[in-house]
């Protein structure tokens, strides 16, 4: 779209010119004309964009909203079934603890490999120790974690390599699936 406004405001600015030059009328207008157009098309565009930026969180939110509740045992009840099976948090929900070691069960796994991995719970000192690394870690443009180059969350995404330090500066925070403040914190340890 954007090489289509670029031909459209190129030939505008032709026109223009050819209509300084022969002094018609008729040219000054359809330079407008075109002018015009090539702001209707970035404007479609935008609209185009946003839709689509919309249908995609709008298919992420239904994937995890519409996932299958396990199926009650052949010999136990259904409301014994339901009785046993311990509440889910709701997506967003910051009560739900994640296991300090990065080890996450089969449920935890899966809400963050749908979205937003979870924050990884580190200790203030330990954060303190972390900010002070000029290891590099990744980040994603729009996503507020940081990870190590390992984290199988990153992949297909595109990353940015970024200090751990500045990282912190800017308010990323460390991810629960690759635990990098653990693991850059054994590092430096081990480098001692």
């Amino acid at each position: 779209m954007l090489y289509i406004v670029l031909l459209l405001v190129l030939a505008a600015l032709g026109l223009l010119v050819t209509a300084l030059i022969t002094a018609s009328s008729l040219w000054a207008w359809v330079s407008i004309a075109l002018s015009v157009l090539a702001g209707l098309v970035l404007v479609a565009d935008f609209f185009r964009r946003r839709g689509a930026r919309r249908r995609a969180s709008r298919a992420t939110e239904t994937r995890v909203d519409e996932e299958p509740a396990a199926e009650p045992e052949a010999d136990e009840p259904a409301d014994k079934a339901e009785e046993a099976e311990p509440e889910q948090a709701e997506p967003g929900d910051e009560t739900e603890l994640v296991p300090f070691t990065g080890e996450l069960d089969e449920e935890q796994v899966q809400a963050v490999e749908t979205g937003d991995p979870a924050e990884e719970p580190t200790e203030p000192a330990d954060a303190e120790a972390v900010s002070k690394l000029g290891t590099e870690v990744l980040v994603v443009d729009e996503y507020p974690r940081y990870h190590v180059a390992e984290c199988p969350w990153l992949s297909g995404r595109d990353t940015i390599p970024i200090a751990v330090k500045e990282a912190r500066d800017l308010g990323f925070s460390p991810c629960a699936r690759c635990t990098p403040d653990a693991k850059l914190l054994a590092a430096a340890k081990s480098k001692r």
